[in-house]
């Protein structure tokens, strides 16, 4: 028999959150930054080298993603298929990632293999076979799947807002990944030289684990064998340039039934001291389903399936961005409304209730995330790449916990920008440019890109 509750059961007292002591020592030129994980068989080891996006220069843009993906090809030592094979006699692969700051390769094992493991990573890393002809075909099947991704709503879109808020004449202002064209015209020497230039430092190794059965410092020295003197971090952050009006930008895109929908301004970088409560504002703002933004665009006006709105951060610079899909008679009057709801909210701050709803929520999603040693080997990377302080995660929860409607809004007011905003919208551009023109939001473009 079904027995129905009539009261939603309250939530129990939470779990005491801790964060592992951060273990630092320097080996072989390098770093190691460790995390303990008494009694954990499972543990990872991640070579951080700063050789993100951050490093390529303008017209090679999507370089360090394709030789990420030229590092699976083999080794000077092991072929394609031989390199796997090592890596699967050990039950890991080897995790490739590209970001705007850095370049990450890692590897999850048992604690016992994670000294072969470790090899196994920096001989793809510091040694790669990197074949003309390898190089060729992973660049043009990157080629060939960003052509498939832009193919769709959203990444031209993405690049006409980040050129517009940084300048398409520096290398932020251009996309993460590059585009089909930028990527289609890298040469081999082009990924050789990137990886002559910028894989070369030690780096850093990040481990995470049963430290009481794992020597770091024998974990550091393969990882940093073969290396040279470590290359500078790069600068001090870009200044954040807030703009004083308003622009639109068409992408236009003959004969959508949709619009897909950019907002954005640019903002502090990662380490700021507002971090926490900027993003809390940014929650309230449109960072869950409970948010100003998607009640009133989806909730009250049934615009869109789902509006929101996010701090994108970086070491050096960042941006604040709100993405929507909208039908495209609908367009102006939904661009009308999230903009007021900006200005709202940067001019009024936030309430109590909806506060206390971003802080449980984004401290649960902590407590939540942080329960595997490749999420706690991500938040290291975190520590090292924004140089913050080792018991920054272990106090990061009660920051958010308690934060207050005061600090919030004050946040609110400081970083978001309704009156320098950009807003692009990518659809029919014939459809919609008459009724975005009459909303006197801002001068209106059309872009083909």
């Amino acid at each position: 028999m079904t027995q129905l509750i009539a009261q939603r059961p309250e939530p129990g007292t939470p779990r005491p959150y801790r964060f592992p002591t951060v273990v630092r020592r320097d080996v072989a030129g390098g770093q190691v930054v460790a995390a303990d994980l008494p009694g954990h068989n499972l543990a990872v080891a991640s070579l951080l080298l700063d050789a993100g996006g951050g490093r390529e220069t303008t017209g090679v843009e999507g370089v360090a993603e394709v030789l990420a993906k030229a590092l699976e090809e083999g080794t000077t030592a092991r072929s394609a298929a031989d390199y796997a094979v090592a890596l699967e006699s050990l039950g890991t692969d080897l995790s490739l990632s590209v970001d705007w700051d850095s370049f990450s390769a890692t590897v999850q094992v048992p604690v016992a293999a994670l000294p072969a493991a470790v090899e196994l990573l920096a001989e793809a890393v510091r040694r790669p076979k990197l074949d003309p002809a390898d190089v060729t075909r992973v660049r043009d099947d990157e080629a060939e799947s960003l052509r498939l991704y832009w193919a769709n709503p959203g990444p031209r879109a993405d690049a006409v807002l980040r050129a517009d808020l940084f300048g398409g004449e520096v290398r932020h202002g251009r996309p993460l990944s590059g585009d089909p064209r930028s990527v289609a015209g890298l040469s081999v020497d082009d990924v050789l030289g990137f990886h002559r230039s910028w894989f070369a430092a030690p780096g850093t190794l990040l481990v995470v684990g049963d430290l009481s059965r794992i020597d770091l410092d024998a974990l550091g020295r393969a990882a940093f064998a073969g290396a040279t003197e470590a290359a500078a971090l790069a600068g001090e952050p870009f200044p954040v340039g807030a703009r004083a009006s308003r622009r639109i930008v068409i992408v236009d895109r003959p004969g959508s039934v949709q619009s897909t929908l950019r907002l954005g301004h640019t903002a502090p970088h990662r380490s700021h001291p507002d971090y926490v409560p900027m993003t809390l504002g940014a929650i309230v703002l449109g960072g869950a389903f409970t948010s100003r933004l998607n009640h009133l665009l989806r909730e009250v006006k049934g615009y869109t399936y789902g509006i929101r709105s996010e701090y994108g951060l970086s070491r050096r610079f960042g941006r604040f961005v709100v993405s929507a899909g909208v039908q495209t008679a609908v367009t102006a009057p939904a661009l009308v409304d999230a903009v007021g709801e900006i200005a709202r909210t940067q001019a009024e701050g936030v309430t109590e209730p909806e506060l206390a709803v971003a802080r449980d929520w984004r401290a649960g999603q902590l407590s939540v995330g942080l329960q595997s040693p490749r999420a706690y080997a991500g938040a290291l990377a975190t520590l090292v790449v924004h140089d913050l302080p080792d018991d920054y995660h272990a106090r990061l929860r009660e920051s958010l916990l308690h934060a207050t409607v005061e600090e919030v809004s004050a946040a609110t007011a400081a970083h978001l920008n309704p009156t320098g905003i950009t807003l692009v919208i990518e659809g029919d551009a014939e459809k919609i440019q008459n009724d975005l023109a009459a909303t006197d939001l801002g001068e209106v473009t059309v872009t083909a890109v």
